[in-house]
């Protein structure tokens, strides 16, 4: 059976497995109430909402990535790399449900403990790392810096409904076509099935008669899924530049961390601590509806990931011509953002 046809296989059930059992995990979340209150200021959403949504979407995921190796054969290497990202959103998902489950939260100390540990175990013991970099322990310590930063950041956009499942999905899928020409084949079927995954997800969660939040559970496990892929191929066959593909792809989650990071830290706050400074919130305080944001989002997102794509196929010029564009732009998007008044 050729690639394609696996691919396709393993798409479909990711996304009939998520869009099975979102419903179900949602009932399941009214039944042992474990809901999102909006008890604190920094929530957006009026009404309570069901959680658990991540774990639909993970299941999706990782049994889709189970099925298909009943189908074909592995390489060695290709096992080893899909069992350690299991393993490692896993832990993070486990992570998440406490901290969704528990009244407060997780303690941020914890936290981040779990997220280490997560990262050494790909990192260190699997050895899925920024390969570019050739002093071993700096790459090793960048590579979990990157992992624990992406996971937070998408973590930090989770702030309207679709924002973060729906970026996810398109990361996704830029990863997949990327990776598409190369042997890194636990990269794309990671990535296809996450992408699945994430569109059966997102329809309850912009219902309005039958919404689920995902929360910490899922937003953290996405976003090592997406962060440890992104580490998992090549991008400078053709051109060095090519090495920021990663950072196109995944630009918004981290266009959303940097900027309220500076935000936060230039007006003398804790920028770990929650607040209405977000970017897509500014967008709505502009006049913007929330529909409005979320097709800008997306449609920014797929831009950026074809930018990507071009960035890895063509020539050095031309490639340094849109990554530097891309700066541009978001640095004048940014200063017009900082103007807004928030709360």
């Amino acid at each position: 059976m050729n690639n394609e046809i696996l691919y396709l296989i393993t798409f479909l059930i990711a996304f009939i497995v998520s869009l099975v059992l979102t419903p179900c995990f949602r009932f399941i979340a009214k039944k042992f109430d474990i809901y999102d209150r909006p008890t604190s200021a920094v929530k957006t959403h009026k009404e309570s909402v069901p959680y658990l949504g991540g774990i639909a979407i993970w299941s999706g995921w990782v049994i889709s990535l189970i099925a298909i190796r009943f189908i074909t054969d592995f390489p060695t290497g290709t096992l080893n790399n899909l069992r350690s990202v299991i393993v490692g959103s896993f832990l993070l998902l486990l992570l998440g449900l406490c901290d969704d489950i528990k009244k407060g939260g997780l303690g941020f100390k914890f936290k981040f403990l779990i997220q280490i540990i997560a990262c050494v175990i790909v990192v260190v013991l699997f050895d899925i790392r920024i390969n570019f970099i050739e002093n071993y322990t700096l790459s090793v310590l960048l590579s979990i810096f990157w992992i624990i930063g992406l996971s937070n950041a998408f973590n930090l956009i989770d702030i309207m409904d679709g924002l973060s499942c729906g970026t996810a999905a398109i990361s996704a899928f830029f990863f997949f076509i990327i990776a598409l020409p190369s042997e890194m084949i636990y990269v794309n079927f990671c990535a296809i099935a996450l992408c699945a995954a994430c569109l059966g997800f997102i329809p309850f969660n912009l219902s309005k008669s039958k919404k689920i939040f995902m929360g910490d559970t899922g937003s953290l496990s996405i976003g090592f899924i997406l962060a440890t892929i992104a580490m998992g191929t090549s991008y400078t066959k053709i051109n060095p530049i090519a090495v920021f593909a990663p950072l196109l792809i995944l630009a918004v989650p981290i266009y959303e961390t940097t900027f309220v990071s500076i935000i936060r830290i230039l007006k003398g706050k804790n920028p770990f601590l929650g607040s209405k400074d977000h970017f897509p919130l500014r967008l709505e305080k502009m006049g913007y509806s929330r529909k409005q944001i979320l097709v800008f989002v997306y449609i920014l997102s797929f831009i950026l990931g074809i930018f990507s794509y071009t960035l890895v196929n063509l020539n050095d010029n031309i490639s340094y011509l849109i990554f530097s564009l891309v700066i541009i732009l978001l640095i004048i998007f940014s200063i017009k953002l900082s103007k807004v008044k928030v709360d």
